[in-house]
């Protein structure tokens, strides 16, 4: 008998572009992660830090959505065959999360080429929980998660290996 509070699940996936310059740049990646996703984007903003960068703060350099629920899965499924089913072991963040780029959309089954687009890829971050973690988020009395209710990597690369059908290569 299995307990149910510790099974892990998909809390959501980000989405992002970082295009780096104002402009068109911006404005392709908007209509990529569109097309991706069915979702309309957010444009990101650079903060006061962009300025080591030679960019002043304020501008829209970036585009990213997020997913939940069964639509997170599902995105997950149709992008994975575009990084061969495979994660990097380095991509998991300690705290049961990871990360991925995508270097092409076209690699991803399904999406073909658009000419007014160009040719670019994706990030996508997805951030794992297990039932119980609105403690940490709610208004009210917010507590930490107890270290036993944590997901660990090993965890992750369990979920990710077991319900995703991915393979976690070192």
């Amino acid at each position: 008998m299995s307990n149910e509070m510790k099974d892990i699940e998909i809390a959501k996936v980000v989405v992002n572009i970082g295009a780096g310059q104002v402009g068109d740049e911006v404005e392709k990646s908007y209509d990529l992660i569109e097309k991706l996703t069915g979702r309309q984007p957010v444009r990101t903003e650079s903060g006061e830090d962009a300025k080591t960068f030679g960019k002043r703060a304020g501008l829209n350099l970036g585009v990213m959505t997020t997913l939940r629920g069964e639509e997170a899965r599902e995105f997950l499924e149709k992008v994975f065959p575009a990084a061969d089913n495979e994660l990097n072991a380095e991509a998991f963040d300690g705290a049961g999360n990871f990360s991925f780029g995508i270097s092409e959309y076209i690699d991803v089954p399904g999406v073909d080429y658009d000419s007014d687009i160009g040719m670019r890829g994706f990030e996508v971050a997805v951030k794992l929980e297990r039932p119980g973690y609105r403690v940490k988020k709610r208004d009210h009395k917010p507590r930490e998660i107890g270290k036993d209710h944590l997901i660990s990597d090993d965890e992750a690369r369990e979920f990710v290996e077991e319900d995703l059908g991915v393979e976690v290569v070192e």
